[in-house]
């Protein structure tokens, strides 16, 4: 029998790394073993990982010395960066070089670069509609991945570019809340457009997915998408699965980067991005592509079945 082929996992204690690894463990048909990276191997997630088979190994994005010993033999690698940790995009544009760096020192085979787009591409910096953040953004933590995607191919390394979509798994965290009134609401500045959406575990198996198909996907991009979905149909799916009625609160792009928490504007700027460009976003995150690569990909009613009971609706 031969041997399986190493897959090197940045991210493995997050959601879309913990998601890759285990979409390979779970499957005891595959061709494939799991190093899943990460800087802390003593963390409980790390163990986590470890007692149910992955080898974990330490290495550190920012030290791209440490990166290249991690991907040393492995077939493919999940490249992935951590903007919010750090919130700089700069950080992450060295981050994005230094993946790309040690992969091409390992030899990785496959690459996956989750990466967004740079909506500067889109909005350009004189676009007077969406302000200019940092000086040179438009979306920060999008902009920064996609400025480089180059690292990736300027280092000859084969390599599928995975986007992300808004994942659903934040609605755990900032759920319905109730108004003045006591009716459920949530609150997003994208008007009437349909947001791609996404369970994060799913962007996982996608990524298993695109590796088991190897070389045939080099080179392309994907988009990771459950369903497309408008507010008014979010809302609707809450109300069936919590049994009580949500309402969706559409406000201007403004007024939601106003709201001040840390990183209000980029998110602001990012939904407004969603709205303005919705034919640009959800023509990359084909829903029937993604469920032609995983046919269990996950619909927002679904995800709600088993998640439900883990909003903070209060």
């Amino acid at each position: 029998m031969a041997a399986k082929k190493i897959i090197a996992v940045m991210g493995a204690t997050g959601a879309q790394g913990g998601g890759l690894v285990r979409a390979i463990l779970e499957d005891k048909d595959s061709p494939f073993t799991v190093r899943a990276i990460t800087r802390d191997v003593n963390s409980g997630k790390a163990k986590a990982l470890a007692a149910m088979g992955a080898e974990v190994v330490a290495a550190d994005v920012d030290d791209a010395a440490s990166l290249a010993r991690a991907f040393a033999g492995a077939h493919g690698a999940y490249c992935v960066t951590f903007y919010w940790a750090h919130m700089s995009p700069d950080r992450e544009i060295a981050q994005a070089r230094n993946l790309a760096q040690a992969a091409k020192t390992a030899k990785v085979g496959h690459v996956i670069w989750s990466t967004l787009e740079d909506t500067r591409k889109y909005i350009p910096l004189s676009d007077g509609r969406m302000p200019t953040l940092m000086g040179k953004y438009k979306v920060p933590h999008f902009d920064a991945k996609g400025e480089s995607d180059h690292f990736f191919t300027d280092a000859g390394l084969s390599v599928t570019f995975l986007l992300a979509a808004f994942y659903w798994d934040n609605f755990i965290g900032s759920g319905p809340k109730p108004g003045p009134d006591g009716t459920l609401a949530f609150t997003l500045p994208i008007g009437t457009a349909k947001m791609a959406g996404v369970a994060a575990d799913d962007i996982g198996r996608i990524a298993y997915a695109i590796f088991r198909k190897g070389a045939p996907l080099s080179g392309q991009r994907i988009g990771a998408a459950g369903e497309l979905l408008t507010g008014a149909q979010m809302a609707a799916a809450f109300s069936k699965a919590l049994g009580r009625t949500v309402r969706f609160n559409d406000v201007p792009p403004d007024v939601f980067r106003s709201f001040g928490f840390p990183g209000a504007d980029d998110l602001g700027n990012m939904f407004q991005f969603y709205r303005d460009c919705e034919a640009v976003c959800n023509e990359t995150r084909d829903v029937a592509r993604c469920r032609s690569l995983v046919p269990g990909m996950q619909t927002f009613e679904r995800w709600l079945a088993g998640h439900a009971k883990l909003l903070p609706l209060k």
